[in-house]
């Protein structure tokens, strides 16, 4: 068998659907509950312009997870061989823990000043995961797109409220 072969081939589709799934809910779960109770505490911040209302970011979010499970889904579904695709997975993971630690850091912790030091990398890292997507499938990283959209502007809204909230 040459290098280039791998014994195993892709996932079915059950089994990356799920492997996708899982981890992208397990962050969309434990953000909401480290958000969730601390709304009213979000509530009280000043704001940079631009805030959208708190009843935005549920629906945005949602949508932005289920674009994540998705490019996740693609890439698990390539050959495990396929180069570069250990490497995204990997790197998609690691940004997949920050978001999720961010609501811990943000909210639960309520301080803007964490949440900075957690988004940073997290928007690194989402930026990274999109390039390494896209090498290996193009869709799985412009599927991430909005998601590096969207984690820019929490970017500022996070700077924002550190400034402004001092």
């Amino acid at each position: 068998m040459s290098s280039s072969t791998s014994l195993w081939g892709p996932p079915s589709r059950l089994v990356a659907g799920t492997a996708a799934a899982a981890p992208v809910l397990a962050a969309a779960l434990l953000g909401s509950f480290a958000t969730t109770p601390n709304i009213p505490w979000h509530e009280t911040l000043a704001k940079p312009p631009l805030t959208p209302p708190n009843w935005v970011f549920g629906p945005v979010w949602t949508a932005l997870y289920i674009l994540m499970a998705y490019a996740f889904y693609r890439v698990l579904r390539l050959e495990p061989a396929t180069p570069g695709r250990r490497a995204a997975i990997i790197v998609f993971l690691a940004q997949l823990v920050l978001n999720g630690a961010w609501s811990f850091a943000f909210f639960d912790a309520r301080s803007a000043m964490l949440g900075l030091i957690v988004i940073l990398p997290m928007a690194f890292l989402l930026a990274v995961t999109i390039i390494l997507f896209w090498r290996i499938d193009r869709v799985a990283g412009y599927s991430l797109a909005p998601t590096a959209v969207w984690v820019a502007f929490a970017t500022y809204l996070n700077a924002g409220i550190f400034i402004l909230d001092r």
